[in-house]
């Protein structure tokens, strides 16, 4: 197979991806958006090791042999995309997916069942380059599938999905970097740390939303064109985490099970609280 761009993406792309996280790790001590941050934060372990190493590794397996399946039970490829360029395969990828992950993310944070695949996610009280791999197993086997499964359906160059899987790395380390950058116009077509830190803050101003803003992963458009974009000037989130809900487990195991556990009854005295911790559906 002819290397994308003569690029052994095999080798390379772990490469750029752990080369990112230093210099997003070396940014946050630089440039910090939130000084009281610190890099050994609580959960750091869980994030890297179980979350990060353990667990992609593991369900890296399982989605693979899923779209080996569904690649097989379609007999063949649909070409869709083989006789287009690499960087037009990217491309198409990249926007179609990423309005997936905004609807998909928007739904999660208005349905009550499908919050509890994305709550884990929430649950840290600081927000950094290593936040973003905090993720439930199903919620990272649902996405991950339906991104992926695409791509090899549709007949792309095999180290499409490498590629795909750079943008994805390096971009989740930037949104939730804990580094003061501002983008000025550009946060209105590329998502960064400075709007999606609002994502996951869990203070009055958004809280009575239950944290119902900025669900764009890399492309912001999304937000702005339907409606859930928030980035007032001259504030910052005054905390993280899940507003509600303080005793979130801290463990892997625990944050695993916690999301098939029973659902509290409707009460009527912190109504707040309850939709927060388990949003409800809209009419």
């Amino acid at each position: 197979m002819k290397h994308a761009y003569g690029i052994d993406w095999p080798l390379v792309s772990p490469i750029v991806i752990a080369l990112w996280g230093f210099l997003m790790v070396g940014l946050e001590r630089l440039f910090p958006y939130d000084k009281r941050q610190k890099l050994f934060r609580e959960g750091f372990v869980l994030d890297m090791f179980v979350y990060t190493f353990a667990q992609s590794y593991v369900l890296g397996l399982v989605i693979a042999k899923i779209i080996e399946a569904l690649d097989a039970a379609g007999k063949s490829r649909l070409h869709f995309v083989t006789s287009w360029p690499i960087w037009a395969q990217v491309l198409f990828f990249f926007v179609t997916h990423d309005l997936y992950i905004y609807t998909f993310h928007r739904f999660q944070h208005k349905n009550r069942w499908f919050w509890r695949t994305h709550e884990a996610h929430h649950s840290g009280k600081d927000v950094d380059w290593l936040s973003g791999s905090r993720s439930h197993p199903l919620e990272i086997l649902i996405n991950q599938t339906v991104e992926y499964a695409p791509i090899v359906v549709f007949g792309a160059h095999p180290e499409v999905a490498l590629i795909k899987g750079v943008l994805d790395a390096t971009w989740g380390m930037f949104i939730h970097s804990n580094i003061d950058v501002r983008m000025g116009v550009l946060q209105y077509v590329f998502n960064g740390p400075e709007m999606h830190r609002w994502h996951h803050a869990d203070d009055d101003t958004v809280g009575r939303e239950h944290k119902g803003v900025n669900f764009a992963t890399k492309l912001a458009i999304w937000d702005w064109i339907f409606g859930t974009g928030y980035l007032p000037k001259g504030k910052k989130p005054a905390s993280y985490g899940i507003y509600g809900n303080p005793a979130f487990p801290k463990g892997y195991f625990g944050q695993l099970t916690h999301a098939f556990r029973r659902f509290p009854k409707p009460s009527t005295d912190t109504p707040r609280a309850t939709a927060l911790v388990e949003p409800q559906k809209t009419p």
